[in-house]
């Protein structure tokens, strides 16, 4: 059974802990946390460390914390050669202290702390120097999710990119479409059956194939009216911005 270390706190950070605490296949031996009543609520206290000092023995070490604090954590491990990795979609492996055997933890998803994810249907994407270390990371990911892939550094930037496009951005549409209904005194919930057909419509469609809407259309007077009715700067420059990237898209 995989010993492993989770090092962080934040929603990436709890979602694997209780992923590898419950898999059944892999042992969750300790968590490190700059504030450990974070992880209070979830793990026993003598699980949870504060100091990197305190850190035990384990096949996996990984660091869930945020991207420009990777490298730094990294060199302040208290130990060489083993193996560790990061949870980063933009950060590539070569960026982690050398000291270290270097590998990649990816899971691509998003995480919220008051929202459960089935981990099983988080793809993991996976990188290491050599092939032993892969093989480890491999178990792991097998322990947790039915799909693994082996993704390079250059692929995963791609790949968060695409991720920020296909789900940060996405709810930030959300988040304008909320407001417009809020101050017309629209439940936001009359939008969750178009949100979800859209959403699996790229199940069967590529999502050029799935488009729709007046831009596509060019129907210009829906568009006039639309951007007439908006009185928010920004909500008006967005609409006007994937109006038109979506005509040029689709010619």
């Amino acid at each position: 059974m995989l010993k492993t270390v989770i090092i962080g706190s934040g929603n990436v950070a709890q979602h694997l802990a209780k992923a590898i605490d419950a898999s059944g296949q892999a042992m969750l031996v300790q968590l490190y946390a700059r504030h450990p009543e974070k992880l209070a609520h979830l793990f026993p206290e003598e699980k949870i460390i504060s100091s990197l000092e305190d850190l035990g023995d384990a096949d996996i070490y990984i660091i869930s914390v945020t991207d420009d604090a990777i490298a730094e954590v990294s060199a302040k491990l208290p130990f060489e050669r083993k193996l560790v990795v990061h949870t980063s979609g933009s950060v590539a492996l070569e960026q982690m202290d050398g000291k270290n055997r270097r590998g990649v933890f990816y899971p691509l998803q998003t995480f919220s702390k008051s929202k459960t994810v089935d981990f099983s249907k988080v793809p993991l994407c996976l990188e290491s120097e050599n092939e032993a270390d892969y093989n480890v990371l491999e178990t792991l990911a097998n322990a947790l999710s039915r799909t693994v892939y082996n993704i390079g550094s250059k692929q995963r930037q791609a790949l968060h990119v695409a991720a920020v496009f296909v789900s940060n951005f996405s709810n930030h549409m959300y988040a304008l479409g909320d407001a417009v209904c809020q101050e017309n005194d629209i439940p936001f919930s009359i939008l969750n059956p178009l949100i979800a057909e859209t959403a699996d419509k790229v199940n069967t469609l590529s999502p050029v194939q799935a488009q729709t809407g007046p831009a596509i259309r060019h129907d210009q007077k829906t568009i006039e009216k639309h951007l007439d009715f908006l009185k928010d700067d920004n909500q008006r420059n967005i609409y006007k911005i994937l109006t038109q990237s979506i005509q040029d898209t689709h010619g």
